[in-house]
């Protein structure tokens, strides 16, 4: 047997991703020729991966519908994420006193290398979360103060790279879509040592970020809040020592957990 070409196991890998995507994208599921056309790959190939995806269980064949949807792996990865991010007690206390004091959604993020996950929410049917904010990842750092935090975090290389993979999308016409603007916005963030988003990431709401670090000055996380456009344009200055203070709590929360030192962290 021929040795495998690491090139092409790569390529592979990299089409099973993001045929997983594809997939994901409609509760429905998704039939293969649809796959095929979305990524643009040919028909036998989108078969041989989804064979290999079913068998793995990350897919499942809906066969009487005649598509494909996520498996129960997918779901077990989920489970796993959730496991390894965590929020400990005390984090959650911190971002819940945050909702009560600021009268506001509150928010807390954790930043993997340079992905950032949503780990926790508290919210409330008068206060309610942004949609669709919850736990998971998100890619737009340019349109959200946790992104902001992140970015104004790493020097101009990092964050070159990281727009070069993720793109500046205008998610609202808001959203800060070229480069320059954002360089001066990230400026701002670390001259107050808070981040602004003002309807950037969706219409209606605006947003304030506090970065949480560790005893050696590197960026854990971000705690936030939301709230409606009009109420922000006069409550973000009460709001931001609150958010100051709840970002100190919840630092201090994963050290008192042990999680400050594992967890990956921004400079």
């Amino acid at each position: 047997m021929a040795p495998t070409d690491p090139q092409t196991g790569m390529a592979s890998v990299q089409k099973a991703f993001a045929l997983l995507d594809v997939i994901a994208q409609d509760p429905r599921g998704v039939t293969a020729r649809a796959i095929g056309t979305a990524l643009g790959i040919p028909l036998p190939t989108v078969y041989r991966l989804l064979q290999t995806l079913v068998a793995s269980g990350h897919v499942v064949h809906l066969r009487d519908q005649r598509r494909y949807g996520l498996g129960y792996k997918v779901h077990a990865l989920d489970a796993s994420l959730r496991q390894q991010v965590g929020t400990p007690a005390g984090v959650r206390r911190a971002v819940h006193e945050l909702h009560l004091a600021a009268d506001a959604a509150a928010y807390f993020a954790v930043y993997r290398g340079d992905a950032i996950v949503l780990a926790h929410v508290v919210d409330s049917a008068r206060r309610p979360r942004i949609d669709p904010m919850d736990f998971g990842f998100t890619d737009a750092a340019h349109a959200t103060a946790f992104g902001k935090i992140l970015l104004s975090r790493m020097d101009r290389p990092e964050v070159t790279a990281y727009l070069d993979r993720h793109g500046m999308p205008a998610l609202t016409p808001r959203t800060l879509t070229s480069v320059p603007a954002l360089e001066r916005e990230l400026a701002r963030v670390r001259a107050e040592g808070l981040a602004v988003e003002r309807e950037e990431f969706v219409l209606g709401a605006s947003c304030l970020a506090a970065p949480v670090v560790d005893t050696a000055g590197r960026t854990l996380g971000s705690v936030a809040v939301s709230l409606p456009p009009p109420e922000f344009a006069h409550r973000h200055g009460s709001v931001a020592p609150l958010l100051r203070a709840a970002a100190d709590r919840v630092g201090r929360a994963l050290r008192a957990a042990g999680t400050a030192a594992e967890g990956p962290a921004v400079r």
